[in-house]
C-alpha cells in the first residue's frame, strides 16, 4: 500500500470514519474515468483542483464536482488574490500527492480549501484517495467538514 493511500486512510480514521477506499482500474486519472469505474454520475466525483496564490505563494484547494470546471476569475475572488496554475512540484510539496491522485484530505501541509455546493446535492460522492487508482465514498457534508473547505461559488 502506498504512503499516500495510507495517509488518506489515516486522515479518515482520525476523523472517526471507517472508510475503505476502492481500487479501480488503471485508467482512472480523469473524473469521467473514475465515475465510469465507480458506476456513479460524473458530478459525484469530487475533484481536487489546486491553484497557486500569485501574491501569497500558497496553494489553494478547490473541491469541485466532476463535471464542473473552476473559473479562475471567480476562484481568485473567493481566494482574495489572483490565482495561477500550480505545477506538479508545488502540488507534491503542498499535499504529498501526485496529480491524478490528489485527495481532499491527508495533505502534508495545511491548505486553504473551498467546496463546490453542487457536491452537496448527492447522498454519496467519491474522492481520490491519494493515488490515481483509488477513490473513497463519503457523504459530501462530512467531506466538507473534514477537509475544512468553505462552500463557495467558483464554477462557471
Amino acid at each position: 500500500m502506498s504512503k499516500s493511500l495510507k495517509r488518506v486512510i489515516a486522515a479518515l480514521a482520525d476523523n472517526g470514519l471507517d472508510i475503505t477506499p476502492l481500487e479501480l482500474g488503471p485508467e482512472t486519472r480523469t473524473a469521467q474515468q473514475a465515475a465510469d469505474a465507480a458506476g456513479c454520475a460524473l458530478d459525484q466525483i469530487a475533484k481536487s483542483v489546486i491553484f497557486a496564490g500569485q501574491i501569497s505563494g500558497s496553494s489553494i484547494l478547490f473541491i469541485t464536482a466532476g463535471g464542473n470546471q473552476v473559473d479562475t476569475d471567480k476562484a481568485s475572488a473567493v481566494a482574495g488574490e489572483p490565482l495561477g496554475k500550480a505545477d506538479a512540484a508545488l502540488i507534491r510539496a503542498q499535499t504529498g500527492f501526485a496529480i491524478g491522485g490528489v485527495a481532499p484530505v491527508g495533505h502534508l501541509n495545511p491548505i486553504q480549501a473551498f467546496f463546490d455546493p453542487r457536491l452537496a446535492e448527492f447522498p454519496v460522492i467519491y474522492a481520490a484517495a491519494g493515488t490515481p487508482r483509488h477513490i473513497f465514498p463519503i457523504d459530501p457534508i462530512t467531506l466538507k467538514e473534514i477537509s475544512g473547505a468553505q462552500p463557495a461559488d467558483f464554477t462557471p
